[in-house]
């Protein structure tokens, strides 16, 4: 196949497309910023504003030859606490999810995967959450109203224009190539420093998902696209962590003098939630093979491995 993926250089992005090229496959990547941590994924990154529509327009011209069979839509701002400061990053989110669905209508691209997230669900207070789960009327933040609208815009381009897409929720997905300020790349960075570990929620417990269980799903949904398509996956571990014990086991294993600060929980956040995966399982054959404390262990080598590219670690 010939896939474009959309947010290239982040961390999805850079796993997914090394993964995909490994496997044959001829892929494209657009993003605004260069690729740092793979050069071959460099190579194939073309750096563009996807929040343009005149970029994306002049691009068409150039991508003629060969038209795509697939786009991965992963860009976004995706720090949701980021987004409550400052909400037009959401807007960004928006537009962007709206003109990469106009580039592959105006292209005739075949098939849309949409990055969507777990903060779709909301504080509902259920103990797991299946793909049904999702109302506007749980939405905590500006974050989670960019993922409800580029869902809803996947279906209306998908029931208006003919565009096949399949919808993939992700929750708190850790490993390489990632310098964020999520929670494990930033309690990575405070731990090997002797800095406090902030908790914002003593209760407060996610379901983490090792980068190569991420790929892995969505490498399922591009091979069963065509029998699945219209439909929505919970692709996460399946299994609560709580962000104290995530703390903690960064602490262990850095050897670190850090102390773990319990803060109240942030606006906007989800508290808790633990993915049904089920669907997936049984639909794509979904079966994440690294828990957390295997996937913690190799993220923490990886940053040890890479602590002179990484500004502050």
């Amino acid at each position: 196949m010939k896939i474009l993926v959309t947010g290239s250089s982040g961390t999805i992005g850079t796993r997914l497309c090394e993964t995909l090229m490994k496997e044959g496959h001829e892929v494209a990547g657009f993003d605004w910023v260069p690729n740092k941590w793979q050069s071959s994924v460099q190579k194939i990154t073309t750096i563009v504003d996807l929040r343009n529509e005149e970029e994306l327009k002049a691009l068409s011209i150039q991508l003629t030859a060969r038209p795509f069979d697939a786009i991965v839509h992963l860009a976004a701002n995706a720090r949701v606490y980021d987004l409550v400061v400052e909400p037009t990053l959401a807007r960004d989110n928006m537009i962007t999810t709206f003109n990469v669905l106009e580039f592959a209508r105006l292209n005739k691209i075949p098939r849309f995967i949409f990055a969507s997230s777990r903060e779709t669900y909301g504080n509902s207070g259920a103990a797991s959450y299946t793909e049904d789960m999702v109302r506007v009327e749980h939405c905590e933040s500006p974050y989670t109203a960019s993922k409800i609208a580029g869902e809803a815009l996947t279906e209306a381009y998908r029931r208006c224009y003919g565009i096949g897409s399949v919808i993939v929720r992700f929750s708190n997905v850790y490993g390489m190539y990632d310098e964020s300020n999520r929670v494990v790349p930033l309690f990575v960075r405070r731990a090997r420093k002797g800095e406090p570990l902030e908790v914002y929620g003593k209760d407060k417990c996610l379901d983490f998902t090792y980068i190569d269980d991420t790929v892995a799903g969505l490498l399922l949904v591009l091979k069963n696209f065509d029998h699945v398509q219209g439909d929505t996956f919970n692709l996460a571990f399946g299994q609560g962590i709580s962000i104290l014990h995530v703390a903690e086991t960064l602490k262990e294993l850095l050897g670190s003098s850090s102390t773990i600060a319990m803060g109240q929980s942030r606006t906007g956040e989800v508290t808790r939630y633990t993915a049904d995966i089920s669907k997936a399982k049984k639909a794509l054959g979904y079966a994440p093979k690294v828990d957390f404390e295997e996937g913690i262990r190799k993220s923490v080598e990886w940053y040890n491995t890479v602590s002179t590219l990484i500004k502050g670690l």
